[in-house]
């Protein structure tokens, strides 16, 4: 299965990458306003907030593995401050946040490379909330889908589709 890059993607594309022959493709023409470089994340207020890693002036056709991230506006402070707001009070966020602050404060060159290593951690993370539930290797190959549960706020507010694994991270 062949997968385009995600920031911060849904539960249904980490299932995807987790499975036996995930790949990422980097050769593919980069499309904008995709998962690419955006991510929904639901607020304790349930409304929809959308994160989105600004990039330099895509070319008509660039590749995917020549997008570089642009850092004109503080888009990292401004997506850490809205993931502490929508989910500090969650019961793991001050568990695994001290993994991913420090993608908040690092200058990626390319999105791909961001989006790579972001991942990662998250596959990592979730590994080890849920061990005995997924074979989870340093090979990428080898992972298997996590059996996922359910959503923050769901509560207060109805389910919502497509939002960013974090929601299921911070619950678990």
């Amino acid at each position: 299965m062949i997968l385009p890059t995600a920031y911060l993607p849904p539960r249904s594309y980490m299932d995807a990458l987790m499975s036996e022959s995930a790949t990422i493709e980097q050769m593919e023409t980069f499309e904008k306003q995709t998962f690419r470089n955006r991510a929904l994340i639901l607020d304790a207020k349930g409304e929809m907030v959308r994160l989105t890693v600004p990039v330099k002036k895509v070319e008509h056709k660039q590749l995917t593995r020549d997008i570089e991230i642009s850092y004109q506006t503080r888009w990292q402070h401004q997506h850490w401050i809205t993931l502490v707001s929508a989910y500090q009070h969650t019961p793991y966020f001050l568990y695994f946040a001290d993994y991913l602050r420090p993608f908040y404060e690092r200058e990626y060159k390319w999105l791909l490379d961001l989006n790579d290593e972001l991942n990662a951690t998250i596959i990592s993370l979730l590994c080890k909330q849920r061990p005995t539930n997924a074979q989870c290797t340093k090979d990428k190959a080898q992972r298997r889908t996590l059996d996922w549960s359910g959503q923050i706020w769901t509560d207060k507010h109805p389910w919502q589709t497509e939002l960013s694994v974090l929601d299921t991270l911070f619950d678990e």
